[in-house]
């Protein structure tokens, strides 16, 4: 019989740390899994991808990859390394192989909720009085505050960085996808989570549904480490 995967790496987007994942972390432990949270430092894709290889190193076993939003990005790339037994995108970015996380965007619809300012050093962080409408809409006013006034500024240019594999080719897939994140087209999550051939699962939450929705984000992990371990088999 095929061991269970007990081991998950988690991985943040842009404009945050790798402390909103708590929640997910708390419910996870409880279950019994060792869980390993990335601090990306949003410098580049291969700056990102190269902190969450350091992670991945460390396992001593089959992980589960799970990425937030810009996350998605890093796991995509980052997830062809040998411990990755199923990539988990949460709210998550799914760009294919040669293409870049810009260009995801291209034919959807936009979002003006989500704005982006950019300092002259070309990093960006979002809009203090549009972040909790953009990226935690469902969250407390306390709970939002926090987020934002934690997250961290990303160097703009990774968006434009080209994906040169593309992990969901070759593990399996599971998404989260909120149905009232304001960060992204419902259309363009559906889309990029569909052409990953993911196992779907929508929840009624906002861009920061890793945190108002943690259980389901966590429930959906539990799932994909055990079924994971069939594609292993």
């Amino acid at each position: 019989m095929t061991a269970p995967i007990r081991n998950v790496v988690l991985v943040h987007g842009a404009f945050a740390d790798g402390s909103g994942w708590r929640k997910v972390y708390d419910d996870l432990i409880k279950r019994g899994y060792a869980v390993t949270i990335v601090q990306n430092p949003l410098t580049s894709l291969a700056d990102d991808v190269a902190a969450t290889t350091r992670a991945l190193n460390r396992q001593d076993g089959p992980a589960i990859l799970v990425g937030h939003s810009w996350g998605g990005t890093v796991i995509t790339e980052a997830g062809s390394h040998p411990n990755v037994a199923g990539l988990v995108y949460v709210a998550a970015l799914i760009p294919d192989a040669g293409q870049t996380t810009s260009e995801q965007y291209a034919g959807f619809a936009p979002t003006p909720d989500f704005v982006i300012d950019i300092a002259d050093d070309g990093f960006g962080a979002l809009n203090p009085e549009k972040f909790k409408i953009g990226f935690a809409a469902d969250l407390s006013d306390d709970d939002a505050a926090f987020l934002r006034d934690a997250q961290v500024p990303i160097n703009m240019s990774a968006f434009g960085a080209t994906v040169t594999n593309a992990a969901w080719r070759t593990k399996p897939s599971w998404a989260v996808i909120a149905t009232e994140d304001n960060a992204f087209d419902q259309a363009m999550l559906f889309h990029m989570a569909e052409r990953a051939m993911a196992k779907i699962t929508t929840v009624a939450g906002s861009h920061a549904v890793y945190v108002s929705q943690a259980k389901t984000v966590a429930d959906t992990i539990d799932t994909a480490a055990h079924e994971a371990v069939h594609d292993r088999a």
